[in-house]
C-alpha cells in the first residue's frame, strides 16, 4: 500500500504535504516522512508512527521551500525499522535527491546482489534503495536520463516521486498497478496516491499519471511528459475492494460507488432470508449499503468500531489475543439479539478475525450469522505492494468455502464471484486479479 505525495512550486509545500499525508494515512501507519527543497538544499524529517505523531509545528518550520515529497509507510518489503522510513535521502555527484515509492520491485533481491558485488553499501532493507544506487552509479549527465536508465533495470510495481534541489520527477510503472494522480494547486502542482488528498488541500484534479510515463516538473515550465515504457495497463483491483478511501477516485472511478455495486452484485448472487444487513466496520460499510438496497433488508450498524486501538504490548496469551478483536469491534446487543444477520466484509484472509467476529455476534445473542464477502476468495499472495500472507497461510488456498464456513462458525458463507466483481467495476479497464485467479502479470525473480 503506502502513500506518496509530491508538491512543486507551492509556497510552504511541506505543510501541504503534511495535510495531504494526513488524508492518506489509511494507506500506511508505520512511519511517515517529508522532504522539502528550497532550491539549494533538501531538508528532511521522518519517524515511526502516524503523521500527527511524527510531525509538529517545530519540525514543519524546518522543512522550508516550495517543493516537497511525503510518504506514509506500510511495510511489504524491508523491515519495521526507523531506517526503512521514507523519503530516502542521498547526496551524490549531481547533488541531493529524496525518493518516495509506493509498490514492490519484483526483482529487488537480484538487483541488490548485483549492486553489492559492485561495491554498493546498503543502509536499509527497502527495495527503493536500489533505485538510489542505480541513479548514483549511472554515467549519464542528466538526472532524468539516469532515472530512465535505472527504471529499465527494475521490474514490478512503482509509483515514484523523486525530488532534486530544483526539479521533481514522477514515474509510474508500465502496468500502472498503483494509482497516482496529478492536480493543480494555485500556480503549482501536486501529485498523490489518491484524489482525497486533493480535496483536503484544495487542489484541482487534472489527470492520472499514465502507466509507463515520466513527468518532469521544472520552475517556469509546464510539466514535461516522457513516455518511457509502452503502457501495459493492469490495475490492482484490490484498490477498489479495500485500499482506497471511499471518497477517492481511483483509475477514474469513484470507490464508494463501486463498493456499493459490489454489495448489490453480492445480494443478487447470494441472497438469504434475514432481519438485517450488518457491515464489519469500516471495510464492509459501502458494500453492506449496496446489499441492503438490492435485497430490501434493512441496514443496521450492529457492530461499532473503536478507532483508537493501536498496538498492544501486553503478553500475547490466548486470552489477550481473543480480547484484541473485542477491543476493536463491539456489537450492539440490543440491535442484534435474536436477529438473523447478514454480515458483510471485504475479505477473509487467515480466517481468525472472521471466526472471532462470528463468535462475538453469537455471544451477544444473534440468532443466525450469514457471512457475505464482497470479493472473491483470496487464494494467492501479492507481489506488487500488498502485505498478504504466504499461500499456505491464506485460508482460501487450503479450504473450501464449506470448510471455511464451519471454521468461522457461520450459518452460511458466500463470496462475490470474479464475474460479479467485474460487473461491479466495469469491463472497460484491465485489472490485476492475481490474488484471486493466480494470473500474475510479472512473476517475482525470487
Amino acid at each position: 500500500m503506502c502513500s506518496v505525495i509530491g508538491l512543486f512550486n507551492v509556497p510552504e509545500a511541506a505543510k501541504y504535504a503534511y495535510f495531504g499525508l494526513f488524508s492518506l494515512q489509511h494507506r500506511g501507519q508505520e512511519a511517515a516522512g517529508i522532504a522539502s527543497s528550497d532550491g539549494e538544499k533538501i531538508h528532511i524529517a521522518k519517524g515511526r508512527g502516524l503523521v500527527t505523531q511524527v510531525f509538529d509545528e517545530a519540525k514543519l518550520k524546518k522543512l522550508i521551500g516550495n517543493s516537497a515529497v511525503g510518504h506514509t509507510r506500510y511495510s511489504t518489503a524491508g523491515e519495521d525499522s526507523m531506517l526503512d522510513a521514507q523519503p530516502i535521502f542521498a547526496r551524490y555527484d549531481l547533488g541531493q535527491i529524496a525518493v518516495v515509492h509506493n509498490g514492490n520491485l519484483t526483482n529487488a533481491l537480484q538487483v541488490r546482489r548485483e549492486l553489492i558485488k559492485e561495491g554498493a553499501i546498503f543502509q536499509t532493507y527497502m527495495d527503493t534503495e536500489n533505485l538510489i544506487h542505480l541513479i548514483a552509479r549511472s554515467k549519464k549527465e542528466q538526472l532524468y536520463d539516469r532515472i530512465i536508465e535505472a527504471l529499465h533495470k527494475v521490474e514490478g510495481a512503482y509509483s515514484l516521486i523523486l525530488l532534486s534541489r530544483k526539479k521533481m520527477f514522477v514515474m509510474r510503472d508500465p502496468n500502472g498497478f498503483r494509482p497516482l494522480s496529478m492536480g493543480k494547486l494555485g500556480d503549482g502542482w501536486v501529485v498523490a496516491s489518491e484524489t482525497c488528498a486533493f480535496d483536503l488541500i484544495g487542489a484541482e484534479f487534472v489527470r492520472d499519471i499514465k502507466p509507463g510515463e515520466l513527468v518532469v516538473f521544472e520552475e517556469g515550465k509546464e510539466p514535461r511528459s516522457i513516455q518511457v515504457f509502452e503502457p501495459k495497463p493492469t490495475k490492482c483491483i484490490f484498490e477498489y475492494i479495500y485500499f482506497a478511501r471511499p471518497d477517492s477516485n481511483i483509475f477514474g472511478k469513484n470507490v464508494y460507488k463501486l463498493r456499493k455495486a459490489m454489495g448489490r452484485e453480492l445480494a443478487k448472487e447470494y441472497p438469504v432470508e434475514a432481519d438485517m444487513v450488518v457491515p464489519v466496520p469500516d471495510s464492509g460499510v459501502a458494500s453492506a449499503i449496496g446489499y441492503s438496497e438490492e435485497s430490501g433488508i434493512p441496514f443496521e450498524l450492529g457492530i461499532i468500531r473503536n478507532h483508537y486501538v493501536g498496538r498492544t504490548f501486553i503478553e500475547p496469551t490466548q486470552e489477550i489475543r481473543d480480547l484484541k478483536v473485542k477491543m476493536k469491534l463491539n456489537p450492539i446487543k440490543n440491535v442484534i439479539k435474536g436477529k438473523r444477520l447478514i454480515v458483510i466484509d471485504d475479505s477473509i484472509v487467515r480466517g481468525t478475525t472472521s471466526r472471532k467476529i462470528v463468535n462475538i455476534l453469537k455471544e451477544f445473542g444473534a440468532k443466525e450469522v450469514h457471512m457475505r464477502i464482497s470479493a472473491p476468495p483470496t487464494t494467492g499472495p501479492c507481489y506488487y505492494g500488498v502485505d498478504t500472507p504466504t499461500k499456505e497461510e491464506l485460508i482460501s488456498s487450503r479450504m473450501s468455502v464449506e470448510e471455511i464456513k464451519k471454521y468461522i462458525g457461520a450459518d452460511s458463507l458466500a463470496y462475490l464471484s470474479i464475474d460479479g466483481l467485474l460487473r461491479s467495476v466495469g469491463n472497460d479497464l484491465s485489472y490485476c486479479m492475481a490474488c484471486f485467479d493466480g494470473n500474475y502479470p510479472i512473476l517475482p525473480k525470487e
